[in-house]
């Protein structure tokens, strides 16, 4: 079958197109004909080595993909062969015609919604989801997404104020990602490749403070927005840092504020993100999730794709697509 190699950690150009053998599904798993691979923020730090893989490369690369389901092992119900379904891998194999992935991670795909959109939103979707119900938004909040035209910051912009927020406020890196964060819901939104954003956040807000922030950029600038939140109720969720480090607040910092710290990582977060799949997928059949994708490539451009997605070039989603199958 097609797959795509990752032979090494490093550059884009670690991931090889290649012939490889089709899996079998093992007693638990399912083997699905793959129909979409959307290309994920975290697989680039994985494939550049800055985060540890699953196992050594040689590998095929990939962790989630949507598709059809063309065999069971003897564990599982064979009534799911012939399902539409989104599937996550165990840390690699998903960039590949067939994929072999546990069973107990398959979500069906709603009728009417396409395996492209399903790929497209799964990541975002089931990240935004549990973030959104950890913050406990009552109806009066003014919340900050921060990269909130993008990746799982499109998804928090636009379910944020069906889950509670009375003002979004985003930050977004250039003039199209601007707009992009406007259309999808922002009230107001605040370029971050300005050095002083936080002092133009500051503006806006004018006499209103921050009650919850969503920081996936870590780093210094996290510190830098605590005498922007409410004091004795302001809480901050960190999911990610884009900066390349973690929040830099200390115990200090938040308890002469009275603020909170939430980290949005580890196992049972993890749980949390995978029991959000199914609600993810049925908020988008049902309009309430627009799905972002930016480009269809055809899977042996992998390495293309990891490109575009280092530079923060795509405004949505780019999906692979593989060959017709030749199993």
């Amino acid at each position: 079958m097609q797959a795509i190699v990752m032979t090494d950690t490093g550059g884009p150009d670690v991931l090889v197109a290649r012939e490889v053998p089709a899996p079998q599904a093992a007693a638990a798993e399912v083997v699905i004909r793959t129909e979409a691979i959307p290309v994920l923020f975290p697989e680039t730090r994985l494939r550049s080595g800055e985060f540890p893989l699953a196992a050594p490369p040689p590998l095929v690369f990939g962790f989630q993909a949507a598709g059809v389901v063309t065999e069971v092992g003897i564990d599982i119900d064979p009534a799911l062969v012939g399902q539409r379904v989104v599937v996550s891998t165990t840390g690699f194999g998903a960039y590949a015609e067939f994929v072999a992935a546990p069973a107990e991670s398959v979500v069906p795909i709603p009728d009417g919604l396409s395996s492209v959109d399903a790929a497209a939103v799964l990541m975002n979707g089931s990240v935004a989801i549990p973030l959104l119900e950890t913050a406990a938004l009552t109806g009066v909040e003014t919340v900050l997404i921060q990269a909130g035209a993008t990746g799982v910051g499109s998804a928090l912009t636009q379910l944020a104020k069906n889950y509670g927020a009375a003002r979004v406020v985003a930050t977004a890196g250039g003039p199209g990602k601007v707009a992009q964060a406007r259309k999808l819901g922002a009230d107001e939104v605040i370029d971050h490749n300005d050095p002083a954003w936080t002092a133009r956040l500051s503006e806006v807000l004018a006499d209103a403070t921050l009650d919850v922030v969503f920081d996936s950029i870590g780093g210094t600038t996290a510190l830098d927005l605590l005498d922007l939140m409410t004091p004795a109720r302001g809480r901050m969720l960190g999911y990610g840092w884009l900066s390349g480090v973690p929040a830099q607040v200390s115990a200090t910092d938040l308890t002469m504020r009275g603020l909170t710290f939430t980290g949005c990582a580890g196992p049972a977060w993890l749980s949390r993100v995978a029991a959000a799949r199914t609600a993810v997928l049925a908020h988008t059949a049902d309009g309430g999730l627009v799905p972002l994708v930016e480009a269809v490539l055809p899977l042996n451009q992998a390495s293309e794709a990891h490109r575009l997605v280092e530079d923060r070039v795509p405004l949505g989603k780019i999906v692979l697509r593989p060959e017709p199958s030749r199993r």
